[in-house]
């Protein structure tokens, strides 16, 4: 008995290092996009490997509960809703490509541009109307292109990300 759950738990944690040594570069990079850190230098993204790091022990906790559920899916998941929880309380960006953004709105670009999420499950793992994504995703793209004011770039007179649009 003891032998096959020593055989189960060493399957467990191989099948786990495969997944991670073929997702965890671009699940880092989400992360870097989310918390919105400057990559240089290298190792400077200290709060995105945190949030990664998190995710990813969860994703291991739950391994076996997945039941044929993508990790890949679940560990971004986990990614998103920690980065929400955390932006939230605390944390203002330092510098990367999406500075300019507010959290909520770094959170619906990243999943939806960058991990290709569709709007309807961006709306259901923010819990929003999809309308709101697609607004949300709308402005930061406009931001990013420079195309809004200064005062409405910095969060001023913008309703909270579940507010209508």
């Amino acid at each position: 008995m003891r032998e096959r759950h020593a055989g189960r738990q060493r399957r467990r944690a191989q099948e786990f290092e495969a997944f991670v040594a073929g997702a965890a570069g671009r699940l880092l990079h989400t992360a870097t996009l989310l918390t919105a850190e400057p990559v240089d230098p290298p190792g400077g993204n200290e709060r995105a490997l945190r949030l990664l790091t998190a995710a990813l022990a969860r994703t291991y906790a739950d391994w076996d509960r997945l039941h044929g559920e993508d990790p890949y899916n679940r560990t971004r998941q986990d990614l998103a809703a920690r980065f929400a929880r955390e932006a939230w309380r605390h944390h203002r960006p330092s510098g990367g490509l999406l500075d300019p953004l507010t959290p909520q709105e770094r959170l619906v670009l990243v999943l939806r541009l960058y991990e290709g999420v569709p709007e309807e499950q961006t709306a259901a793992l923010l819990g929003v109307p999809v309308d709101r994504v697609r607004a949300v995703c709308n402005r930061s793209v406009a931001t990013l292109r420079g195309t809004r004011s200064p005062t409405a770039r910095r969060g001023h007179a913008r309703p909270p990300l579940g507010a209508a649009p």
